[in-house]
């Protein structure tokens, strides 16, 4: 039986915080990425209940404010490059602005999820079977298996691959057949990066790549150097992991914070049917018609 709302006695943001950097320590991101805590409400108050999701869109900061979040945990950093204003012109602007005007504080982890042990890139890599894995690029100092990209050895044909993972994202995949490659490819080594993952993959001596998104080019480099490649759409690639963190999360809280997983938050690609239903009120994946 669900707990009703005004059960939950919250916890202080500070201590929240505290949480996320225990699961997965800001140290860890990239040089070049923003995550931490990026708003913080000029007014204390409990957090009780805190939105997971993978962007934080208008939509999304729209349900937020309908479901009354106090803590919004944004996987990609809405504000990333510096914002020289805040004004109603341009839609990153508004979603900083209405987390501000309503007192929404707002997380983000962004790569130190992708490189922690059971986190994003662990999650993705459950689409295969997998015999060992390791860090494409270890972290120093942090615990076995923490670092960037994952190496995996397997023994799955091709066409199994692609269906175990289209069941890992819930959605379509698009498929880069290595020259030589057929569906029945036997894959013994796998390289997986979920998001955009074209430079710390490049030169990777493997059978297939799994990663979110890459140019046309970046494809066709690896196609003729005998690796397959596999392409989520970016966010396909790393959302479903928020599912298997929330009841983390929660844990970790003392079931203290209501946390649920956004509602309207997707890719914003679909890949769509040739025969298209024109009595939907929007579009839907090929992989779930």
């Amino acid at each position: 039986m669900l707990r009703r709302m005004n059960t939950f006695s919250g916890q202080k943001l500070a201590a929240v915080v505290k949480e996320l950097e225990n699961f997965a320590p800001t140290s860890w991101a990239e040089k070049w990425d923003n995550v931490g805590l990026l708003i913080e409400p000029h007014r204390e108050k409990q957090i009780k209940k805190i939105l997971l999701t993978n962007d934080l869109t208008e939509p999304v900061v729209k349900e937020a404010l309908e479901k009354e979040a106090e803590l919004i945990i944004s996987y990609h950093p809405p504000i990333f490059k510096p914002l020289t204003r805040i004004t109603q012109s341009h839609w990153k602007e508004r979603v900083v602005a209405a987390c501000l005007a309503n007192d929404i504080a707002l997380y983000s982890p962004h790569t130190a999820w992708d490189k922690k042990s059971g986190g994003v890139n662990d999650w993705l890599s459950k689409a295969v079977n997998i015999l060992s894995i390791r860090p494409l690029e270890p972290e120093l100092g942090a615990p076995p298996g923490t670092g960037s990209g994952r190496y995996i050895e397997t023994k799955m044909e091709l066409s199994q691959v692609v269906e175990s993972l289209q069941k890992r994202i819930k959605n379509s995949v698009h498929v880069a057949l290595a020259v030589g490659h057929t569906p029945k490819t036997l894959i013994q080594s796998v390289g997986i990066c979920a998001g955009s993952g074209a430079s710390l993959l490049k030169g990777i001596q493997a059978d297939l790549i799994i990663t979110g998104e890459m140019s046309h080019h970046e494809v066709l480099e690896f196609t003729h150097n005998n690796t397959t490649v596999l392409l989520c759409n970016h966010s396909n690639s790393e959302r479903g992991f928020l599912h298997e963190f929330c009841p983390i999360l929660a844990k970790s809280l003392n079931e203290e914070c209501l946390v649920f997983v956004s509602e309207v938050d997707k890719d914003p690609l679909v890949t769509v049917a040739s025969d298209i239903n024109k009595e939907l009120s929007a579009f839907v994946d090929v992989y779930k018609q």
